[in-house]
């Protein structure tokens, strides 16, 4: 609901009340009227009645409801904040203590919150509407916080990627492609709806709708859980997640979690600046039926290669294959138009000012990483293109990617 909306709804609702006010004054008179016993009682109450509904004068620093939206802007913080489900919930002393030690871990290094934090701009507000929509607790948009420091291309020593941290078997399962082209794990839009198929698939089947069994199980395995938590009921222990002796990762998967959602549910208690993040998505997807290069639609929406190389990290050589996926995505203040033009692909040959089977070089570029983007041999880059030195590639230079 916007300001705008927000303050019509409270003076319709304030007209409301006075009128109300007035209908059951005029209703009050009409029935003393007819017991002259009472006229003088009843007059006298709708006076106080009437009095009581006079405006107090305001002061200099007081301020209207409304006025004080507009001192608290909206934001992707405060809309993920609104959905946080376990601040409130006390825990015990114990497991409190688990997680006072992960706040204290974090808050002494606020610039790594603050790094982290700005990795997720792009990225917090969808997520953030995907758990939404699903009726999940707020905190779970901050598993990347925990898992990959939100940074979609993180890879780990035991082969786990992406912002949710898959490993190869388990994105199998869940149907995430991954080949030489393409890598489900790494995008960032298909990753995050497995991860809340999966947390809520594994909540359900074996736990009751316990996400935070769910999230153990998410980090150790649903038989670890499974074993630990027949072991603490067998002891006479609740069998919650608190309860279970688990690995020790698994132990403080939970705690850190909740100790970032802490911090992020009031920032200015515990020393931290979060960026400022839009309440609504920083992309918008393009559903494509045939191939497209980074480099094609750089050029016709013109936005840099390297800004939708950051949207799209699955997409591993630079070019969207719909056979292992069809969606884009494209930063969102692209002109609807152009994105028309996009999901066209006649539209897009018309378009674009150079043909398919050239790169435009930017700052960064290698001819050795253009070669391995497009899945070419390095000595026939330079050939077709009679490059002398490839080391001095200039940036905007326009290289043929074809033997001509």
């Amino acid at each position: 609901m916007t300001y705008r909306t927000i303050r019509q709804r409270l003076l319709l609702s304030a007209g409301s009340t006075v009128a109300m006010s007035l209908f059951l004054a005029a209703a009050a008179s009409s029935q003393a009227s007819t017991n002259d016993a009472y006229r003088a009682h009843v007059n006298a109450a709708a006076d106080t009645a009437r009095a009581s509904t006079k405006p107090t004068p305001l002061s200099p620093s007081h301020h209207y409801f409304w006025d004080a939206l507009d001192l608290e802007p909206q934001d992707a913080w405060s809309s993920l904040r609104a959905s946080f489900q376990w601040q409130d919930k006390n825990l015990s002393p114990d497991a409190q203590a688990r997680v006072d030690k992960w706040i204290e871990h974090y808050r002494s290094s606020p610039e790594n919150i603050a790094t982290i934090t700005e990795r997720a701009t792009p990225w917090l507000a969808w997520i953030s509407q995907q758990i939404n929509e699903r009726g999940l607790p707020g905190e779970i948009a901050l598993i990347p916080f925990v898992e990959s420091s939100f940074d979609p291309n993180a890879r780990s020593h035991r082969g786990a990627a992406g912002l949710w941290q898959f490993m190869p078997g388990t994105g199998d399962a869940l149907g995430l492609v991954r080949n030489g082209n393409y890598d489900g794990r790494l995008d960032v839009v298909t990753s995050t709806e497995a991860a809340l198929d999966y947390l809520e698939m594994q909540a359900e089947e074996w736990y009751e709708g316990d996400l935070m069994l769910s999230l153990a199980a998410y980090n150790a395995g649903a038989g670890t859980v499974n074993r630990a938590q027949r072991q603490a009921q067998s002891q006479g222990l609740s069998g919650d997640y608190w309860a279970l002796s688990l690995p020790n990762e698994t132990m403080q998967y939970v705690p850190k979690l909740k100790a970032i959602a802490t911090i992020i549910n009031d920032p200015e208690q515990y020393g931290v600046s979060l960026p400022d993040i839009h309440p609504d998505p920083a992309f918008a997807k393009v559903q494509l039926a045939q191939p497209v290069s980074l480099t094609q639609a750089s050029q016709l929406l013109n936005v840099s290669q390297s800004a939708l190389s950051e949207l799209n990290p699955g997409l591993l050589n630079g070019s969207l294959d719909p056979r292992s996926a069809q969606t884009l995505l494209v930063p969102e203040e692209v002109d609807t138009q152009v994105l028309a033009q996009l999901s066209q692909p006649s539209d897009i040959t018309l378009a674009s000012s150079a043909p398919q089977d050239t790169h435009r070089v930017e700052s960064g570029d290698s001819l050795s990483a253009i070669a391995a983007r497009y899945n070419v041999n390095q000595q026939d880059l330079i050939r077709w293109n009679a490059i002398e030195r490839p080391e001095s590639l200039q940036p905007g230079q326009l290289l043929t990617l074809t033997e001509r």
